[in-house]
């Protein structure tokens, strides 16, 4: 929480000591490991601390997530949307996760000005929108799991993390940094992590259930999309992978059976730049990883909607997936240099 002036944890202290009502944990749609970690975790925190908290997610979050323990609820907004209206609205303060932006939401972006709640935003990704009150931002943090911990730690609740916490915001790190073998190098993650692992936590079970959790029909796309969808573009050190709505369906595609194939590409030797495309019901889904310099968070923020870090990052076209390949295809000349430099 390099970025975090002392002014902004009075107030937050303020807020938790005085607000009587419920606290709702934001995380952005289609979360991810450090979204579900790191709002699973605080609102376990505030449970400890006698307060009412819920996670209400904007829609499914993929099932290798399902082990957090149930006394933490989960509300999702696609699913059980009366419910979820009736806390958020009941909530006298909302506290959005790892997203810098609220169109992050979805559809529940819709009904942010109806909410009365105090605003908090916890987020890693530069650039954050001032749709909060109070907002605590470090994109040079490895995750959010990690300025959740640095949050608690710093409103003197560390004795509130018991060992259900200690797995979700390891869990956060884990998934964000992948698997710990990128965006490492902050000694405060190595301090936080110590801490976590501490209380006792599994580590070994943990990365089992993350990453040996899959199903058949996710290795098989997997092997689809290596085999028959991977083009590699040697001239712009460059590889793509496309997947249409039928193939998703032909492999009986759930909810985080594609986490992770956008980095494959960036094992063939050479290839520092690589994307994801699939073809959704409205739109495409784009997702962009590199290997060294080359900031894919502005490329996809100057041409895909998207934003994000550095060396990962994501977007989405209204065109069709043929047209955002072609859009993709001509836009690399421009780049050229940057990516042989790298």
């Amino acid at each position: 929480m390099k970025n975090t002036d002392i002014s902004i944890l009075k107030r937050l202290s303020d807020w938790f000591s005085t607000e009587t009502g419920p606290v709702a944990v934001i995380p952005h749609s289609n979360p991810d490991g450090d979204a579900i970690g790191s709002a699973y975790g605080l609102a376990r925190v505030l449970k400890n601390a006698g307060m009412e908290a819920k996670v209400v997610t904007p829609n499914d979050f993929p099932e290798f997530l399902n082990w957090l323990s149930e006394e933490v609820e989960i509300i999702n907004f696609m699913k059980n949307r009366h419910k979820a209206e009736a806390f958020l609205k009941s909530s006298s303060i909302l506290v959005f996760v790892d997203f810098n932006e609220p169109r992050r939401l979805d559809d529940l972006e819709k009904m942010l000005e109806s909410l009365k709640g105090k605003r908090l935003l916890i987020d890693h990704h530069p650039g954050p929108v001032d749709f909060c009150d109070l907002t605590i931002s470090d994109p040079t943090s490895s995750s959010t799991a990690q300025l959740v911990y640095e949050l608690i730690v710093a409103l003197d609740w560390k004795h509130l993390i018991d060992k259900q916490v200690a797995e979700a915001l390891f869990l956060g790190m884990m998934t964000d940094t992948g698997s710990f073998s990128y965006g490492t190098s902050d000694p405060g993650m190595y301090r936080a992590l110590s801490s976590l692992v501490g209380l006792g936590i599994d580590t070994e079970r943990i990365h089992s259930l993350v990453y040996d959790n899959f199903s058949a029909g996710r290795f098989r796309l997997m092997g689809y999309c290596l085999y028959h969808k991977m083009v590699i573009l040697p001239e712009y050190r460059t590889a793509y992978i496309s997947i249409t709505a039928n193939e998703l369906k032909l492999f009986n595609f759930v909810p985080g059976d594609t986490e992770g194939f956008v980095n494959l590409p960036l094992s063939v030797r050479d290839v520092v730049f690589s994307a994801l495309f699939i073809e959704k019901e409205k739109l495409v889904k784009t997702s962009f990883r590199s290997r060294g310099s080359f900031p894919v968070n502005s490329f996809s923020a100057a041409h895909f909607n998207g934003g994000g870090h550095r060396n990962a990052a994501g977007g989405e076209s209204r065109q069709t997936l043929e047209q955002v390949i072609d859009q993709f295809t001509q836009l690399l000349p421009a780049y050229q240099h940057l990516l042989l430099s790298n």
